[in-house]
């Protein structure tokens, strides 16, 4: 039995789509654009494993797929260069970051060729090159510029391993996301982006995208939203008033204590002499315990009275302030007011020490409930709460408000979870932060003429430092220069961007990558942008994918695109393992790629895939099918070697409706990313082929051939351009048309039906779809299996209901 050769086959292919541009897009042309988008690879590595390709391969079988629905495919690729994995090979190493990931990015390269990929190379970007992170720099001092870049010091968090701070949302069950390691808290002078600016037009534009309904709730629940009022309690001693936010106002009058976090900026003025020793000892060990521990519901409540009291606004009751690790700095105002009757944290904290519980709620109904057991935390009828009393909860929060209001001890007030960025690292291998430090002048923007702050490629030690500085500092020219204002001596600023900064614009830069007058071409981007579909992790859900949407709305308010959201489509693909982790080096369960396609071929592995399970789905790496794929891909070769051009075309009824059928199915599954059951229903065409020449041995299945390479073209691109020619065609199959098909014949020529007695299934049969009602009864009635339950008895009505059921009643 004849193979086709997949080695020479394949380079031939790769070669004929690279000399003939067959990736490449006209990207004048916008009436039929179609931005496909795949989040680019790191190139850390020298090497693409199968994770990667897991990304690649099917991205490229979708871009081809539109290709052949008509759409200008633009479909770029770029290397997102930057982070910790280059810096860390330089540490061991010795090499520069520039020099090994310039040799990686060329190694890469050349393996999503061998994918078989029709990526617009000429497209490229590299985020580490100069001419790239110009226009990041630029970025960070156009939103400096209008205030959404800031500088300050602020507790942050502090991978001690990785020796740098980290974005709160790259601290995963309070470690870090990299490398695990727990998080520790120190005060440190950052530079932040005020994404929060952005909170309420990041959530509502949410309903703007078509996005996966889980991403969605996760940025919604990132953002979080609160609605509810600010009260502010006045302190003994303190000219300021403490402030919490609350979205039960209505339980106000209960509040028997106020709590603040640990990190909390009064702490210090609101210990008194006598109980320094104990908070001292109480915040050092707070602040050093990860937040997920913080907030666990079953951890025991711990705290530490301040010696402070606070009034309560409205019935003038002195209330004790403590400190407690349940309450987050980063969260609200970084204070609460604790209502034990009717919050459940609350209650046993004040169990705990014994402090006050007075019920203020009580259900609609007038029934008792038990405070001293249990906190009752529904919303009812006010009692206990003076002139509210009697009010229901609803009505209460806003009367409560109004009367704070009135001395201006209360508001109305939204808040958000959501922090602003903190985007400056303490690395070598990111993009320099163009800021300038001048005793005389303070921070300055460098001149934009001067950009790129190009890093140092001489005289650099990449070891990172533990007291939170960037190895820059320890460079002998890099941090002195002049200042922009007044000349005089300067120092430059130290840290690197988060690599995400990097990423959070990337997608504009591609359509007019070569640029050197300025980042992107703004009419360029209006004609390509929002993408159209974008394909990557779920990973990135509170990260990239948030800090991208905030980008691109503030480059829309300084007047630098005409755009509200940068991808209108989004999909994730699964994630493949092996033996039930994620694939890393460290971990020694990589699978190499190379393997696979030395013995079986590029087009194999590709489909074996995306075959192997849905694709939204992944799953744990297992080869034993690869082998069954490569024979699929033989057979039809087989079929196209065979066929016989010198004798009349086929036209066969049954084989017709069976290609109509899977068109159908193959564009429908193909469209919806299930690249599986496509596949499976090309295996059932060419199954249904086979059958026919069995009996056919002398054939000329032209027809039904050429519509089944064009489908599986996608799938298998280079051995379906060799079938393409050997059926006499001079041209890429990728210039075709997906066929189209019949509607008629494209519906199922059977249906299965059940047959009921009394509502019970008695037997099903398979019928032809097209059956009467009075034919699809009378093979009810004769079905062997109904008349078991039929026979002797009265049929009182037989009840059809046409491609579903009979339903047939009898007595007795």
């Amino acid at each position: 039995m004849s193979t086709y050769e997949h080695a020479n086959l394949e380079t031939k292919w790769q070669k004929f789509w690279k000399d003939n541009e067959i990736g490449k897009t006209d990207k004048a042309d916008v009436d039929n654009k179609f931005y496909l988008l795949v989040m680019f690879p790191y190139p850390s590595g020298n090497k693409l494993h199968l994770g990667h390709w897991y990304n690649y391969a099917p991205a490229d079988t979708y871009g081809r797929f539109k290709m052949l629905n008509g759409k200008n495919v633009f479909f770029p690729i770029g290397f997102d260069s930057f982070g910790l994995p280059a810096e860390n090979y330089a540490v061991k190493t010795g090499v520069h970051p520039a020099d090994s990931t310039a040799e990686n990015v060329e190694f890469i390269r050349e393996q999503l060729r061998n994918i078989g990929t029709i990526f617009d190379f000429d497209s490229e970007v590299v985020t580490s090159q100069p001419d790239y992170y110009k226009w990041t720099q630029w970025i960070f001092a156009e939103l400096y510029k209008k205030g959404l870049a800031y500088r300050k010091n602020a507790p942050v968090n502090w991978c001690p391993s990785c020796l740098t701070v980290l974005a709160n949302e790259q601290v995963k069950d309070g470690g870090c996301d990299r490398c695990d390691t727990v998080v520790e808290k120190k005060n440190l002078t950052q530079w932040f982006l005020k994404i929060t600016d952005y909170a309420e037009e990041l959530l509502q534009d949410l309903k703007t995208i078509d996005w996966p309904e889980k991403t969605k709730k996760m940025q919604e629940h990132w953002i979080g939203k609160s609605v509810g009022a600010s009260l502010y309690f006045e302190m003994e001693g303190q000219e300021e008033d403490l402030e919490v936010f609350t979205t039960r106002a209505d339980t106000f009058m209960g509040v028997t204590y106020v709590v603040v976090a640990p990190e909390h900026p009064l702490v210090e003025k609101l210990t008194t002499a006598e109980q320094k020793h104990d908070v001292e000892h109480y915040v050092h060990t707070a602040i050093n315990t990860n937040e997920i521990d913080r907030l666990n519901a079953e951890k025991e409540k711990t705290g530490v009275f301040t010696g402070s009291y606070a009034t309560h606004p409205v019935n003038g009751k002195k209330v004790p302030i403590w400190i407690s690790d349940y309450v987050l700095g980063s969260y609200g105002s970084g204070a609460v007011m604790a209502v034990p009757a009717h919050d459940t944290r609350d209650h046993e904290f004040a169990k705990k020490f014994d402090l006050d519980i007075i019920q203020v709620i009580g259900p609609k109904d007038g029934s008792d409930v038990n405070i001293d057991e249990a906190a009752y935390t529904e919303k009812g009828i006010l009692l206990n709460s003076g002139e509210f009393d009697g009010l229901p909860s609803k009505k209460a929060i806003g009367a409560i408000v109004k009367k704070c209001a009135e001395t201006d001890k209360g508001e109305f007030k939204t808040t958000y979870r959501l922090r602003d960025w903190l985007v400056s690292r303490q690395r070598f291998w990111g993009a320099p932060i163009p800021i300038i430090h001048c005793e005389k002048c303070g921070s300055v923007l460098e001149d934009e003429k001067n950009l790129p702050v190009v890093l140092p490629h001489e005289d650099v030690d990449f070891a990172p430092r533990g007291d939170g500085k960037s190895p820059l500092s320890t460079h002998p020219t890099f941090g002195k220069c002049t200042c922009p204002k007044c000349g005089g001596e300067a120092e430059r600023e130290l840290d690197t961007m988060d690599t995400f900064m990097c990423s959070s614009w990337y997608f504009l830069r591609y359509v007019t990558p070569q640029l050197a007058d300025k980042g992107w071409d703004n009419e360029a981007v209006k004609n390509w942008l929002p993408v159209d579909q974008y394909i990557g992790g779920a990973e990135h859900a509170t990260m990239h994918l948030l800090y991208s949407r905030f980008i691109v709305k503030a480059l829309r308010d300084l007047g630098h695109v005409d755009l509200d959201e940068p991808f209108k489509k989004l999909f994730h693909q699964g994630m493949i393992t092996r033996d039930g982790a994620k694939m890393s080096k460290s971990k020694g369960n990589v699978v190499n790629p190379e393997q696979y396609i030395e013995e079986f071929g590029s087009d194999a592995f590709r489909c074996y895939m995306m075959f192997m399970g849905n694709f939204a789905d992944g799953g744990d790496w297992d080869d034993t099918g690869i082998g069954g794929i490569r024979r699929f891909l033989d057979r039809v070769y087989r079929l196209v070697e065979g066929n016989n051009f010198d004798i009349d075309v086929v036209d066969n009824k049954a084989l017709t409706r069976k290609l109509h059928k899977t068109i159908k199915k193959v564009y429908d599954d193909t469209d919806r990313f299930n690249f599986n059951t496509a596949l499976s229903g090309l295996m059932e065409l060419v199954n249904e082929m086979y059958i026919y020449i069995k009996d056919n041995k002398d054939y000329n299945l032209s027809s039904y051939i050429e519509s089944l390479l064009i489908m599986l073209s996608p799938f298998a691109p280079h051995v379906t351009e060799e079938m393409w020619t050997m059926m006499g065609k001079d041209d890429s199959v990728f210039k075709s048309i997906f066929p189209e098909y019949i509607a008629d014949l494209a519906k199922d020529s059977e249906v299965n039906v059940v047959f009921q007695v009394n509502g019970k299934v008695r037997g099903k049969e398979a019928v032809d779809a097209n059956i009467t009602k009075d034919d699809l009864e009378k093979l009810a009635l004769e079905n062997s299996g109904v008349t078991k339950w039929t026979d002797g008895k009265e049929i009182v009505k037989v009840i059809v209901i046409p491609k579903k059921l009979v339903n047939i009643v009898v007595k007795g």
